[in-house]
């Protein structure tokens, strides 16, 4: 027999380390050559490791959320060979199918959940076949035979009687204010007496605490928003927008759209940013602390915090500028779906000069969005809300929405935020600007 060692190989330029979000082997279990052992997540993607060799796995680096650095050893295993195997292959040769696994996102955490239970749901057929069906398993009888005859020749109303029966309560045993027992003396009971400790049915209960480990891309998430709460002081301002106009407007567009994409809010407030950015320099750009140095860049490069079931990520629309709204709306689709899927390359989650953030239909009163850290602003439109407005004398009935935007106060000044808002809201109120030049 001979131990081979399984080296983590370099799966990326700059990258020293990576952190072992699923292991698909434990040890005592054999392996195949090109079974997969374990999912490295670094700062751009999630990459699967296969085993080069087939064997018995003796040893693993360490447990799921522990970093491993480039060249350490992952696994040890035991192989029929009769030479002894130091390492594995050289890292340069595993690099190259490295990358090509690189350009894949983060799995959801669907895909993830099913690698690391590989033995789920055997057995499950078999217990349900066993376990009695709803219809068929007897209830419990909440009173013993004595006491249901008991609490029979207490006075109560059938409406009490009916409570007690469903809770489970012994007339018996509650003590009447009157000449009969009543509401009130139930709930007495269940909050003074004997009934101390009783559960009603149907009342959720408290459940064991469940200690959950913050690994992949929660950790990711979790270290850059305190990353960016550490470092940037943050303010948030908040106006008022009448999209009364701009919602007409928009079911006018989708009415005649024909082949094109349906739009919504998202991509028509892309196209008021970036009309509305170039007089506002100071807030598509991104700051170098450590060097002490703003970029104020000339093109927009959006972010679009996006939902995933791996948790928020931020795939970025390149030259927004550029585009059309029915672009926009293309895009925005393609890069949520590639998000959500996992199939967002590297470099469509990275370099955002400017982001936007939208809870859509939860999107609450107001948001204080933290920023997309080295960016220095983000812009977070809030649900859209029906109310009386005054227009003259005249009240009538219009579409609101809070737009929030939040800025590094380092570099963008409350002044600046409150006028850029002012501009974006002229925009949003007069949408027929959005197609003028």
């Amino acid at each position: 027999m001979a131990r081979f060692t399984f080296k983590l190989p370099d799966i990326g330029e700059g990258i020293s380390e990576a952190e072992i979000v699923a292991w698909h082997v434990a040890v005592g279990d054999r392996v195949e050559e090109d079974q997969g052992l374990a999912d490295m997540m670094t700062d751009k993607a999630t990459v699967e490791m296969e085993s080069p060799v087939a064997g018995v796995v003796v040893e693993l680096a360490g447990e799921v959320g522990d970093q491993v650095s480039i060249g350490a050893a992952l696994v040890v295993i035991e192989t029929d060979a009769a030479e002894t195997v130091a390492d594995a292959a050289p890292a340069e040769t595993k690099a190259e199918e490295v990358e090509e696994q690189i350009e894949a996102e983060t799995p959801g955490a669907e895909e993830v959940a099913e690698k690391t239970s590989p033995h789920r749901g055997e057995g499950l057929e078999e217990a349900q076949s066993q376990a009695p069906s709803p219809e068929t398993a007897p209830l419990p009888d909440p009173l013993p035979q004595g006491e249901r005859e008991k609490s029979a020749h207490v006075l109560a109303s059938p409406a009490v009687r009916a409570r007690a029966a469903d809770l489970g309560i012994d007339l018996g045993s509650v003590k009447a204010e009157g000449d009969r027992i009543r509401h009130a003396d139930l709930d007495a009971y269940l909050r003074y007496g004997s009934g101390q400790g009783y559960h009603a049915p149907h009342v959720s209960r408290a459940r064991a605490d469940e200690p959950i480990k913050v690994i992949g891309m929660r950790r990711r998430i979790a270290e850059n928003m305190a990353a960016s709460k550490r470092t940037i002081p943050h303010f948030t301002y908040v106006d008022e927008i009448d999209v009364t106009a701009l919602e007409e407007m928009r079911a006018d567009l989708n009415a005649h759209r024909g082949n094109r994409p349906k739009l919504t809010m998202l991509p028509l407030m892309i196209v008021a940013i970036c009309k509305s950015i170039p007089d506002f320099p100071m807030l598509n750009a991104r700051y170098d602390d450590e060097a002490g140095v703003v970029t104020r860049h000339g093109s927009i490069h959006l972010g679009m915090a996006t939902q995933t079931p791996a948790g928020l990520m931020v795939p970025v629309i390149r030259d927004a500028q550029d585009l059309n709204v029915w672009q926009l709306a293309s895009e925005i689709t393609r890069l949520a779906e590639a998000a959500r899927t996992g199939k967002a390359k590297s470099e469509e989650l990275s370099g955002s000069t400017l982001t936007i953030t939208s809870l859509g239909p939860l999107g609450g009163i107001a948001t204080t969005p933290v920023i997309n850290r080295p960016e220095v602003a983000i812009i977070g439109p809030n649900k859209i809300v029906e109310r009386p407005v005054f227009r003259g004398d005249d009240i009538v009935r219009a579409r609101l929405m809070n737009l929030s935007i939040s800025c590094d106060h380092r570099v963008v000044d409350g002044w600046d935020a409150a006028s850029y808002v002012q501009a974006l809201k002229k925009y949003l109120e007069t949408p027929v600007l959005l197609f003028t030049d």
